[in-house]
């Protein structure tokens, strides 16, 4: 009887942490079946350099594998909709993702299957390796090129980010937009630094922004903190977002989820709570953000590691969201 295993992922440059784990999913049943992102929705979770090898030479290389039985290209940021015409017996990921985690896992779980988050093989990373590629040193000093290059182009970078990323701000301010038209709301979290951001783009899309006052339905998750502490004394902190979301959202609502480093607990709660509520979700983060960005229906990635540029970069867009906004209301009287 057949036994379908299914995995997913970039698998950019293969490495052996790869071939472990897909020969562990392969073990669990009879066929593997590998979904890999596209060249476009790699860009879109891992930023504009990326991905090394496009998406024929990766689909490729991993049906040379022995235990790769079939791979399938899948263009959205998401293998949800693949996972559910798959239909497989076994999910799996690998264990820096929680099960709770892993897209699709409701579906296949209700249907009967198994969903298992696997140990990786320590020592392997794609983005190590690039950074091994890159690090070559200015003869007579201990100083590397590309981290001196980086911090030079991260001002720039910036700024560029504007103009080579006007579809993807464009993508998102519709989805702003689209939610206000619905009547609906937008639910807006983020930790530490990009707490300050929540409510700074709330606030801008609640008040008047340059022309008028628009009055839109925006919730900044972390403004009131006397909720918060409430929160805390009876929920762990990793739970507080998720919680707000269970009690304010509803369907067709739209969660801004904010975090830089992409990989907060918090954050990543909420955004799983906001599916299950049957909401849309729209990622803000930076370069490493790579599990936040896989996790939403459209993705604002800057591509910069450095927090402050990050934070810099995601206002002024956001800023240019509200104009956007502003204007369409102001053209559609």
């Amino acid at each position: 009887m057949e036994k379908i295993v299914f995995t997913n992922g970039c698998f950019d440059i293969l490495h052996p942490g790869h071939t472990d784990l897909l020969a562990r999913a392969k073990a669990l049943g009879t066929r593997l079946i590998v979904g890999i992102n596209s060249d476009r929705s790699v860009k879109a979770i891992k930023g504009r350099n990326r991905p090394i090898n496009n998406e024929s030479e990766r689909r490729e290389v991993l049906l040379a594998l022995r235990t790769v039985d079939e791979v399938v290209i899948f263009d959205e940021l998401t293998p949800e909709n693949l996972i559910k015409r798959i239909k497989p017996d076994v999910l799996v990921k690998g264990g820096d993702w929680n099960v709770n985690e892993i897209i699709g896992a409701d579906f296949v779980i209700a249907n009967g299957g198994e969903v298992l988050s696997l140990p990786l093989k320590e020592s392997y990373s794609t983005t190590d390796i690039i950074d091994r590629m890159n690090d070559t040193k200015i003869p007579g000093t201990g100083y590397n090129v590309s981290m001196i290059a980086d911090s030079l182009a991260q001002h720039i970078e910036l700024f560029e980010t504007l103009r080579t990323y006007e579809a993807n701000i464009a993508e998102c301010a519709e989805l702003i937009y689209q939610t206000f038209q619905a009547g609906k709301k937008v639910l807006i979290c983020g930790n530490g630094g990009s707490a300050a951001d929540a409510q700074h783009i709330a606030a801008e899309l609640v008040g008047r922004y340059e022309t008028e006052r628009i009055g839109l339905p925006a919730i900044a998750l972390t403004t009131d903190t006397s909720a918060l502490t409430a929160l805390a004394n009876d929920y762990s902190f990793e739970r507080i977002f998720a919680r707000q979301v269970e009690a304010l959202a509803a369907e067709g609502d739209l969660l801004i989820a904010i975090s830089t480093s992409g990989n907060s607990p918090n954050v990543i709660a909420a955004i799983m709570s906001a599916r299950k509520k049957g909401c849309k979700v729209l990622g803000m983060t930076g370069a490493n953000g790579k599990k936040l960005a896989s996790l939403c229906d459209a993705c604002l990635m800057i591509p910069n590691e450095r927090t402050a540029r990050i934070q810099e970069a995601h206002i002024t867009i956001a800023h240019i969201w509200c104009e956007i906004i502003e204007t369409r209301y102001t053209n559609s009287k």
